[in-house]
């Protein structure tokens, strides 16, 4: 469940705070109040894109927080999967925004974007104002169905995905293994002659490296000398010397050190300074005389490195990927040596990956079908629910030309909203409003299937009124004894049926105009549902009728 929403900075709300309850959430306001911007900034927190147009101006640093609270064990697990600790069963998703950058983080560890929405996937769903319109779309109709039926296809369409992947792969490999004799002859002395350059060069890895430090040291070999030179004369060289000054320094703490303590420690520790010089001028002595820059030791070792870097510049960028180059082709000559046995193994290769993409496709497609009945019949009650009187709903389904990752199905919702007419593809009998009532149908079937405890809906009372309307909100209000609901609406049927109602003002201060949500009390409740009944000006009568709708739904809840 969703606890808490915290917004800083972000579109015309300056900071505010929000405490959502358990049941149907209610957020109502005048048009341009800034409802949307709450749903909006709940979605970033998500992990959605951050428009420009929702950073305010006055603002560095836009901040949104979501504290959820989860009770399901299954849920527990998935988060725990995840490698997210969910301390007292707490998770605190949080977003960060400042110059055009954003920091996500889940309960104060910065995660990537990917993962942010990963978990989020598993507490909250949006339905957005337009998302209605995605059932256009015929490839969104499987996704609902595979959803569905989840549970019943299990790991199936992942290990579908992995098998088409596979077969995809030994199929371009299939496609381009084929090559006449000609063709199969220069590529073999092209791999041929590469090869030999690279085992001629006798390669060794770490090689590069370390031909490279010692170029450098050759480089600066006079540097070097002259630098080591002047350290060894000003610890050892002529008077007065770092050696020969801390010996006379010894001599003179030397006479005192027998009548006092701090004397003979001060002694003790200067021995340990001269017997460190003295360990350093022998260590440059020896560096000194045996190190040597000469010109030849140079020439060998700046042209193995340029055969190196040649070698860099064809094969990889360093020596290992040099030596792996060599491995893959070395490999690919051996193939095109028996090209004929390589073609006879990938042929079977690719018809066993094959003939185990069908089965998983028949599976799948199997239980698709199966679940499909199940979905039908769901939807068409909870169709019913929502006032389409006489309803005819189904699923059909086609089979692709070719293997897919998804499989072989091509699932199309059908509906005919009118008795005696057929049923017909969803996008071409639909309105407006009845996509937005067959979306919120589907989202109430799916959200008695699935784990997600809160549900979000941004205006679903877009093109609806009357016996409609009210059917939609004890829709809603049914929906709310399962889940936590979150609903932004202009409708006062659906209004009513709060269980928390909150109320978004927009307001002028210094100039600067600032968005604010309040949770209302159930007096003020009444007079926000007279508002949205009467418009300008609530008459007694407004304000009666506000309280019977009100009355009327607490009723609806206790049945």
């Amino acid at each position: 469940m969703l606890q808490n929403l915290h917004v800083k900075n972000l579109a015309l709300i300056d900071e505010t705070e929000v405490e959502f309850s358990e049941g149907l959430n209610i957020l109502s306001g005048e048009t341009g109040a800034g409802k949307s911007i709450i749903i909006g900034s709940v979605s970033l927190a998500l992990g959605e894109k951050v428009p420009k147009e929702l950073l305010r101006d006055s603002g560095d640093t836009a901040l949104v927080e979501l504290v959820f609270h989860v009770d399901d064990p299954k849920v527990l697990a998935a988060v725990q999967a995840l490698d997210i600790e969910a301390e007292d069963g707490t998770v605190i998703l949080t977003r960060k925004i400042s110059s055009g950058r954003s920091i996500a983080r889940i309960n104060g560890e910065a995660v990537s974007v990917s993962k942010l929405k990963e978990v989020a996937a598993l507490f909250i769903d949006i339905h957005g104002q337009h998302e209605h319109q995605s059932l256009l779309h015929r490839r969104r109709h499987l996704e609902i169905l595979d959803a569905y039926a989840k549970d019943a296809l299990s790991d199936r369409p992942a290990r579908l995905l992995a098998c088409y992947q596979e077969y995809r792969k030994l199929k371009e490999e299939w496609e381009n293994s084929r090559m006449n004799s000609e063709e199969r002859a220069r590529e073999l002395s092209f791999l041929t002659y590469e090869v030999n350059e690279i085992e001629q060069a006798d390669l060794r890895p770490g090689e590069d490296e370390e031909l490279e430090s010692l170029f450098r040291r050759i480089s600066n070999g006079k540097k070097i000398l002259d630098a080591a030179g002047q350290a060894y004369a000003a610890v050892d060289g002529e008077e007065p010397s770092a050696s020969s000054l801390v010996a006379r320094a010894l001599r003179e703490l030397g006479q005192v050190s027998q009548y006092d303590g701090k004397a003979a420690q001060l002694e003790s520790q200067l021995l340990e300074i001269d017997s460190l010089l003295s360990d350093f001028a022998h260590e440059t002595a020896a560096y000194l005389s045996n190190e040597e820059f000469d010109d030849e030791t140079y020439y060998m070792t700046k042209k193995r490195l340029d055969e190196l870097n040649h070698l860099k510049s064809k094969y990889g960028g360093s020596v290992e990927e040099i030596l792996s180059a060599c491995r893959e082709k070395s490999e690919r000559i051996a193939v095109l040596n028996d090209y004929d046995q390589y073609l006879e193994k990938l042929s079977l290769k690719f018809e066993k990956k094959k003939a185990e993409l069908e089965r998983l496709c028949a599976q799948v497609s199997k239980i698709r079908r199966q679940e499909s009945k199940k979905l039908v019949n769901a939807i068409r009650l909870a169709l019913s629910d929502l006032n389409f009187l006489d309803v005819a709903f189904e699923i059909s389904f086609e089979e692709t030309k070719d293997f897919t990752s998804h499989g072989r199905d091509e699932a199309e919702f059908l509906i005919s909203t009118n008795p005696g007419e057929p049923v017909r593809p969803l996008g071409k009998v639909a309105s407006g409003g009845e996509l937005s009532r067959v979306m919120l149908a589907i989202k109430t079937v799916l959200a008695e299937s699935d784990a997600i405890e809160t549900l979000i809906f941004d205006e679903i009372d877009t093109g609806i009124s009357g016996r409609t309307a009210q059917m939609v909100s004890e829709k809603m209000k049914l929906l709310g004894k399962s889940q936590q609901v979150i609903c932004i609406t202009h409708l006062p049927q659906i209004a009513a049926m709060a269980d928390t109602h909150f109320l978004i003002e927009k307001s002028v201060e210094n100039r600067s105009t600032s968005s604010h949500i309040y949770r209302l009390n159930e007096e003020d409740s009444v007079r926000e549902l007279a508002r949205m009944l009467g418009g300008v000006e609530i008459t007694d009568t407004v304000m009666q009728s506000a309280r019977e709708m009100k009355a009327l739904a607490a009723g609806l809840g206790q049945v």
